[in-house]
């Protein structure tokens, strides 16, 4: 996420050269492309974090803290 990014909810994910936006609300894609593999990981994390994700949205658009990213 990106602090004072534009709305929807959504966060950014970056895997090799691919770039995809995500709709934290939906978990439907609004920009970009991403392997399936890889896209696949991205919506079972972002599943699994869906309420830390909303949470983190807020707390970006008053320029406060991050969750950590998948490794």
């Amino acid at each position: 996420m990106y602090w004072r990014d534009h709305a929807p909810p959504h966060f950014h994910a970056i895997y090799a050269e691919d770039e995809i936006v995500i709709d934290i609300r939906t978990l439907k894609t609004l920009k970009g492309t991403m392997s399936p593999r890889a896209l696949a990981l991205i919506l079972e994390w972002a599943q699994e974090h869906r309420a830390e994700l909303m949470e983190d949205w807020e707390l970006c658009q008053r320029r406060q803290l991050k969750i950590p990213p998948l490794r």
